[in-house]
């Protein structure tokens, strides 16, 4: 572009608050009857309006290696981006606005948060960037991830751009049972990543936050395949239901156990965590039916493993939940894992071990990252560590308590 037609740029778009507020209305406005392949060329227009161009959206594929490039009208792409690697991969990995300076202009690049969730990044070149711009686009990312998230449900488009290589039947099932891998508040926050992502059938999690109690569930179905995927469907099914019924752990497992029992019979359980935090004391109570006991991390330390009294897998029949009890502290983080992730071993070598896990721990936490980085970078060390070598799922769940409040959040200071 020539440098008069910028200079002329520069002065004729308006990018004052009540202009972005109108842009963003009118934006909201389309949204609610917007087909889903038409987010992507609404997004370009509503960029455009304040002097954007080359606008791209980045999606996280399963398995949190790359940011793919979503195709469709009037968007930019090109390869994908390792998230490790790139510019968009540190506004993604730091939930925060990287400005890339070019030739002409400057690259914007938003993390797209639905929530705290982490959908993608945001992409766009400006000729110059002020503060108006980036209150702006900050804002019209937010939005874009949660018409991304919404429109999610009535289109495969969006599916189908996370994916790098094939998926099994049996992993279809399991992604579609997800959570938000990530979910971040100023009290708690946690991240979980399942392996193999293309591959997994028995390992799935669940959680919710219900007032000040954060329940969590984390599960391995026996087996493999479409059996351990249905087995799993029931199980988080079970938990989701005992849990929307306000009942307390004990009875809870009781409720999962007695429905895998009577479904499949006494040859078929799911080993499971269950764990509810009282988000405001500290207060945490859990379950543990089979699993490896959870890792206390304090001041990037492990600190000592949770063990406590072990209950018989969900699904035996009829055994007395044992609940163990733990009061944190502020910045305590819990890791929980599925018994995959240290019984892995190269064919006649060593299995990978607890002790080795909790060495990629106390690395991890050195680098002082969030959940969801340190969940993800955990995840990718070990699977390196192991030679891409996964012969089960395994799972990483990490919950960090910080307490305090949020009722600042519900105020509203003009």
């Amino acid at each position: 572009m020539p440098e008069d037609e910028r200079e002329i740029r520069k002065i004729t778009v308006d990018r004052s608050e009540g202009f972005g507020e109108r842009l963003l209305g009118l934006l909201l406005d389309r949204a609610h009857e917007m087909p889903p392949q038409l987010i992507a060329p609404l997004v370009a227009e509503e960029v455009s309006r304040i002097g954007g161009r080359d606008v791209s959206i980045l999606l996280q594929d399963y398995d949190q290696l790359m940011l793919t490039p979503l195709p469709g009208r009037r968007l930019t792409t090109g390869a994908p981006e390792r998230i490790d690697e790139s510019p968009a991969g540190r506004a993604f990995l730091r939930a925060t606005p990287v400005e890339q300076p070019q030739a002409h202009g400057v690259r914007m690049l938003l993390p797209l948060l639905d929530g705290s969730d982490e959908v993608g990044v945001l992409a766009v070149t400006l000729d110059t960037v002020d503060d108006d711009d980036r209150r702006l686009l900050r804002r019209l990312a937010g939005l874009v991830a949660d018409m991304l998230v919404t429109k999610n449900s009535y289109t495969d488009q969006f599916f189908q751009t996370r994916r790098r290589e094939p998926m099994s039947v049996p992993a279809e099932i399991q992604w579609s049972l997800l959570p938000p891998m990530t979910m971040i508040t100023p009290q708690v926050s946690v991240a979980g990543i399942l392996e193999p992502a293309y591959d997994v059938a028995g390992d799935s999690f669940d959680y919710a936050l219900n007032d000040n109690i954060l329940h969590v569930a984390i599960i391995d179905a026996m087996g493999h395949g479409l059996d351990a995927a249905t087995l799993a469907t029931v199980a988080i099914g079970a938990y989701r239901h005992a849990r929307r019924t306000d009942v307390g752990l004990a009875d809870l497992y009781r409720f999962m156990d007695t429905a895998i029992d009577k479904q499949f019979g006494p040859d078929h359980f799911v080993t499971a965590q269950m764990l509810r935090l009282d988000i405001g004391t500290g207060h945490l109570q859990w379950v543990n039916a089979g699993h490896p006991a959870p890792l206390l991390i304090r001041d990037q330390r492990v600190i000592q493993a949770l063990e406590g009294p072990g209950t018989l897998p969900v699904g035996f029949g009829g055994d007395k939940p044992q609940i163990s009890q733990q009061t944190l502290r502020p910045g305590d983080r819990i890791l929980f894992f599925t018994d995959g992730l240290i019984e892995e071993h190269e064919s006649g070598g060593e299995q990978f071990g607890e002790d080795r896990l909790i060495d990629f721990i106390e690395r991890a936490g050195r680098a002082r990252e969030g959940v969801q980085e340190m969940v993800r970078s955990l995840s990718h060390a070990l699977m390196k560590e192991r030679c891409g070598i996964t012969t089960d799922d395994a799972t990483l769940f990490l919950v960090e308590w910080r307490g305090g409040s949020a009722d600042h959040l519900a105020s509203v200071d003009l």
